[in-house]
């Protein structure tokens, strides 16, 4: 058996489905780990939630691609607290950010009482596998790892992330070709409180979609 250590974006902590997905921040790969049967740990693995940082270890079989990893250690060192409308119209300014025909996320500042605080980006459906927006981002599916970190116009690190759909996970037809997400330094924690009040969002609950992902 093959093991990995690193640093590990968590993905795709979904009921229906009995894998987690972490993506390795350094070396840009993402692996699927069994999400049970960790005994005395598996409290600790029933802790983690889409969006934490963790250090792990992982064990396996690189050369059998059809066979999940198993999580030998983790330990949460950070993360950015992600929540989720689906099914809601996206942020005006996202309407007008996107051009008809892109094929590449663009990028605007937000500014609360003059300061920039927080970025928005729309995200083009098209090369996202099904073209659906928010279970491609539960997997771990959508090259966001560099959006994570520091906003460059804000110099600040990014504390949240919320991520708007126009559409719901299993929809047949897309209303609009992206998706919107908006993250957040800590200095825009009033304009955050604003976007989760406009899309009636609990920042204590979790907000993720229930779906099946196999199902889709």
């Amino acid at each position: 058996m093959e093991t990995h250590a690193g640093r590990f974006r968590v993905y795709r902590v979904v009921e229906s489905v009995p894998h987690i997905n972490l993506f390795d921040t350094e070396g840009t790969r993402l692996y699927t780990a069994y999400q049970s049967g960790y005994g005395d740990r598996q409290d600790d693995i029933d802790a983690l939630r889409t969006g934490d940082l963790v250090e792990a270890t992982l064990g396996g079989d690189a050369d059998d691609p059809d066979e999940a990893w198993s999580i030998q250690s983790v330990e949460r060192v950070g993360g950015v607290r992600m929540a989720f409308a689906v099914g809601a119209d996206p942020p005006a300014v996202a309407e007008e950010l996107w051009t008809d025909g892109q094929e590449r996320p663009s990028t605007t500042v937000l500014e609360s009482e003059g300061e920039p605080v927080a970025e928005l980006a729309v995200q083009p459906r098209a090369p996202l596998p099904g073209g659906a927006f928010v279970p491609s981002v539960l997997t771990g599916l959508v090259p966001m790892e560099g959006r994570l970190g520091e906003l460059s116009s804000v110099g600040e690190p990014v504390t949240d992330a919320l991520f708007v759909d126009p559409d719901r996970p299993d929809a047949d037809r897309y209303s609009r070709p992206f998706g919107a997400v908006v993250f957040f330094s800590a200095a825009g924690d009033r304009l955050r409180e604003e976007f989760y009040a406009a899309y009636d969002i609990d920042p204590d609950a979790d907000s993720r979609p229930e779906y099946d992902p196999y199902g889709i």
